[in-house]
């Protein structure tokens, strides 16, 4: 049985990570989305806070938290948002997924108001698990040709409310509005 506690986590910002960490991250990412983690993915998980664990055999788990806004009943939320979030197929299931998710709630507590994420079917459980909250309103962004609706969204994106004081967003109230980015939207 292997000791999930073995591993040590790091968290840094993109700029501190170099070319042959960058390299050993996306790596992992293309193994664990089976070939479906692409270059514009790979750009979401940039320009934040990674949180990773190496273990003996090397890059065991990733996370990354990058600011994103988010419009809601007329306020702008400084939202830290959940990216690229994987661990490899030998580890999984021994903890290091929620090791992970401690280090990224951390910073979203201490630096965002609201943290989100979209979960895919596997990683909803672990979310829920550690309190994020699905979202049950409607979906939309900002695109650069006005408020696009994304329905398919609408089951899959969790919040978790990060400041002290920051009300919880109504999901009858209205939408929540995500800034826009090439790719996948959420």
């Amino acid at each position: 049985m292997t000791d999930t506690t073995t591993g040590s986590l790091r968290t840094a910002h993109t700029h501190q990570l170099s070319e042959a960490a960058l390299g050993e991250i996306r790596a992992l990412l293309d193994a664990a989305f089976d070939g479906d983690f692409d270059d514009e993915d790979w750009s979401h998980g940039l320009g934040g806070v990674h949180a990773f664990i190496r273990d003996r055999d090397g890059l065991a788990a990733h996370g990354s938290v990058i600011m994103r806004r988010v419009v809601h009943g007329g306020r702008s939320y400084r939202v830290g948002y959940v990216e690229a979030v994987a661990v490899r197929a030998d580890r999984r299931r021994q903890g290091l997924g929620g090791r992970v998710m401690g280090a990224l709630e951390k910073v979203i507590d201490g630096a965002y108001e609201l943290g989100a994420l979209s979960a895919s079917d596997d990683g909803a459980e672990l979310y829920r698990s550690r309190g994020w909250q699905l979202w049950r309103g409607r979906i939309e962004a900002l695109s650069p040709g006005g408020v696009v609706p994304l329905p398919d969204e609408e089951d899959s994106t969790f919040l978790r409310r990060a400041a002290a004081g920051c009300r919880f967003p109504d999901a009858a109230a209205s939408p929540l509005l995500f800034d826009w980015r090439d790719g996948d939207v959420l």
